[in-house]
């Protein structure tokens, strides 16, 4: 019997598909005043401290999240090559591995777009903020809570995604704003935009978790050294009891 053999066919390298890199590294401008870098921190650091929850308070805690400041987000080829779009000041995404990435390139992460962005408003951004930005959040992006701010004058507002459109978000009595997918609050606290659980309570940084777990000892501390003092008014050794 003869054998048959496959015929090798040519193929030119214009034939080829290309895909789109996936390790691109973030092309971000520097921020724009100290406020915005503080602010953008702020954000970062609290979330990660809350969910990662070394204080065993959340009961909600979660390991599945990617949170980023002033990261660009790679959503198609072309805008990839036009390079006409920056990413967010501030974005998370859930139901995602947590570890950290150069950028965040939606066709390399299964399609997944932020489920959350805040825009930290300047002059210079807040027109594109309000306009193009939260067009292309909610038509492209198809971004379910989207948040602005701005920390000179202090306004802030809040949209969710409905049936497609983003409908704005009623602030409570304390001017809160509530994030279904973040299911925390966000509200002004010392001219800084901040998160609260939904019980009300501020979630801490963690210079403020520090202090107030410095402040707990020092509480616990004297507590003890008074119970001592009392037990030797009573002629009783602390140390035996």
């Amino acid at each position: 019997m003869s054998s048959v053999q496959n015929p090798v066919i040519a193929v030119s390298e214009e034939e080829i598909p290309s895909l789109p890199p996936c390790d691109l590294y973030s092309d971000e401008p520097p921020l724009e005043t100290d406020l915005h870098l503080q602010q953008i921190i702020l954000l970062l650091e609290c979330l990660n401290w809350w969910w990662q929850d070394p204080a065993g308070i959340n009961k909600t805690a979660r390991n599945d999240f990617y949170a980023s400041a002033n990261t660009t987000i790679y959503f198609s080829e072309k805008q990839l090559k036009s390079r006409d779009f920056r990413g967010p000041d501030f974005f998370v995404v859930l139901g995602v591995e947590h570890r950290p990435r150069k950028s965040w390139v939606v066709w390399a992460e299964d399609g997944k777009t932020p489920n959350v962005i805040i825009e930290v408003l300047s002059e210079s951004t807040a027109a594109v903020d309000r306009g193009l930005k939260k067009q292309l959040y909610q038509d492209v992006l198809k971004v379910y809570d989207y948040f602005w701010f701005d920390p000179d004058t202090l306004e802030f507002a809040g949209f969710c995604l409905v049936n497609g459109q983003y409908q704005s978000l009623k602030p409570t009595e304390q001017g809160w704003l509530w994030s279904e997918q973040l299911q925390l609050f966000l509200g002004i606290y010392e001219n800084k935009l901040r998160y609260f659980t939904p019980e009300g309570q501020l979630i801490p940084s963690l210079t403020e978790a520090a202090l107030a777990a410095e402040q707990r000892a020092e509480q616990e501390t004297q507590r003890a050294d008074r119970l001592a003092a009392k037990l030797r008014e009573l002629n009783i050794d602390p140390d035996s009891v």
